[in-house]
């Protein structure tokens, strides 16, 4: 099959199953009864009364912000409990001993801003019960986080003056039992049948073909898979994620992950849409969003497909670059992946990403330095790319003369400046922390490759830490404690700094009341606001990143077509 007829099933299918999944979405945050809500909202009223929680009492942007904080902290305590005492715990049937310190921060820290950056392999250092109760329960809540916080910045530029953002406890809850449970079930299921092991059992001893011994692990794996897909989290039950046999074993369960991937990332354009009573405006951010997604596809598959000329000018070979993936998926399934997993925040992989062509690790290397704004993650896709559309309208009303509005709200120096600051930590997070790596002894030695490819794949890391995505260049030696230590803080820059800014954006819109449009009212709905939308993006995103990727994946570009190895 034409890779661009998978390109284009898969994108017809996914944004249907969205706009469908949107609907839901908007009775289930503005708290209308939905097909579900006889046998959840009991459920739902009996958390919200033993934590204390009146449903119709909402929060201003300070008190959403403590509250996600505060929910947040407890999360991390948790988890670094588990990971630290998992050896005493139950469900441990292999007797693994406990993570290290470094390590447990760095993979609390990781699980609870929904990166799931993983340096570590899960079958080897964690129990079942680390799996279950710490990692996959990290998978939920995370994403509801995110998906509350995407909420409640909705309602502020949506709101008439009143302040309120809504109630974090409610909207977290909403999200967990009416969105996230049920269609991480469904998915488990099938997941299941198509052979993804679901099991409290200790790890197999078998015999192979040549007499040798091979210990297979298996585990709750399915639960976690479906969870980790639809939440955009990414953080995969075996060591090499979705690229396993265990973990994705056939071309359905391929596909059915790769759709959950992005199913709520797209459904929140349109339910940002219905949310500010114009779904024009939905699809204006869904236009930008989707230009810049099919733009990083098409630049990804054709040098995957074309293959590594060295390689060819060496052996006469030609063909798809197949090095370091599956099969069973081939280069087309991997390309579709390795884009969606790297503009959506989600970080699984069913290919190594240090084995793509050099132009291909440009691209997602884009995708997360942007701010994972190309769909992004499940919720803070939206709030990253509404940031880029307070800075839009700036610009807008800068080349027009007139003060900017956005959906009838003027954006005046407050809003421009917190957005500005949310903005810088992305540079701060991949360029200065990558630059103390490349310079700090401790920091260099986990580098593995000569070259550029070296330099790559530190920018990558750094890029998938601030950008909370998790994915990796494998030879990238990530265990390292001053790696551990170093990203640790990169995620939490990369996930508060941007939302607690947005939030009070969000909290000072709520503030205005709307004004009706005129005449000189620059439309947001239209071609030319998503073209500048776009251009906002990749101008103060994409060049900011220039000089760095010059050195990493450019170069090693040139090289390679200059028949240079390193």
């Amino acid at each position: 099959m034409s890779p661009f007829l998978v390109f284009a099933l898969y994108g017809a299918v996914t944004v249907g199953l969205a706009w469908l999944l949107a609907g839901h979405m908007h009775r289930v945050f503005t708290g209308r009864r939905v097909w579900s809500s006889p046998l959840i909202a009991p459920v739902e009223r009996a958390f919200l009364s033993a934590a204390g929680v009146t449903a119709g009492r909402g929060q201003t942007w300070s008190g959403y912000a403590m509250a996600v904080l505060v929910f947040n902290l407890v999360g991390f305590l948790l988890l670094y409990a588990i990971l630290r005492l998992q050896g005493m715990l139950p469900w441990n049937p292999q007797g693994i001993g406990p993570m290290a310190p470094d390590l447990a921060f760095n993979t609390a820290i990781s699980f609870v801003t929904n990166t799931n950056w993983q340096a570590y392999s899960g079958e080897v250092q964690l129990s079942y019960l680390s799996q279950m109760v710490g990692l996959t329960v990290q998978n939920f809540v995370s994403a509801a986080t995110g998906m509350a916080v995407a909420v409640a910045i909705v309602r502020g530029f949506a709101a008439k003056g009143d302040g309120r953002l809504g109630n974090f406890w409610v909207d977290a809850t909403r999200a967990v039992l009416y969105i996230l449970l049920p269609l991480s079930i469904l998915a488990a299921v099938v997941l299941i049948w198509q052979g993804v092991p679901q099991s409290l059992s200790a790890y197999v001893r078998a015999t192979t073909l040549e007499g040798a011994g091979q210990v297979i692990a298996q585990g709750p794996a399915a639960a976690q898979i479906a969870i980790k897909q639809l939440g955009t989290n990414g953080g995969g039950f075996f060591g090499v994620n979705s690229a396993h046999p265990l973990e994705n074993p056939t071309i359905l369960s391929n596909m059915i992950q790769s759709i959950y991937l992005l199913l709520i990332p797209v459904a929140f354009c349109f339910l940002f849409g219905r949310m500010v009573g114009d779904r024009r405006q939905g699809w204006a951010i869904f236009a930008a969003m989707g230009v810049l997604f099919v733009a990083g596809l098409l630049l990804m598959n054709a040098p995957e497909q074309a293959g590594n000329p060295a390689l060819a000018q060496a052996t006469g070979i030609t063909g798809p670059n197949m090095e370091g993936k599956e099969v069973r998926f081939g280069a087309t399934l991997s390309v579709l992946w390795a884009e969606a997993t790297t503009a959506a925040s989600n970080g699984s992989v069913n290919a190594m990403h240090d084995s793509f062509m050099p132009l291909s690790g440009l691209v997602m290397m884009l995708n997360m330095q942007v701010g994972e704004v190309i769909f992004g993650g499940v919720g803070s896709g939206l709030y990253g790319m509404l940031l880029y559309v307070v800075l839009a309208v700036f610009l807008a009303g800068l080349m027009v003369g007139r003060t900017p509005e956005y959906l009838g709200k003027k954006i005046e120096g407050r809003e421009v400046t917190l957005s500005v600051l949310a903005f810088l930590s992305m540079p701060l997070g991949i360029l200065v922390f990558g630059a103390l790596s490349v310079v700090i002894p401790a920091g260099l030695a986990a580098v593995q490759d000569a070259g550029p490819h070296g330099l790559s794949e530190v920018l990558y890391a750094y890029s998938s830490a601030t950008g909370n995505n998790g994915s990796a260049f494998g030879g990238f030696g990530a265990a390292a404690p001053f790696h551990t230590t170093l990203q640790g803080i990169a995620m939490i820059l990369g996930r508060y700094s941007i939302i607690v800014p947005m939030l009070a954006v969000a909290g000072s819109l709520a503030l205005k009341s709307p004004v009706p449009a005129t005449a000189g009212t620059f439309p947001t709905h239209g071609l030319l606001f998503v073209l500048l939308l776009v251009i906002t993006v990749l101008i103060l995103g994409a060049l900011t990143f220039f000089p760095a990727l010059v050195l990493g994946p450019i170069a090693e570009h040139v090289s390679m077509l200059g028949g240079q190895t390193f």
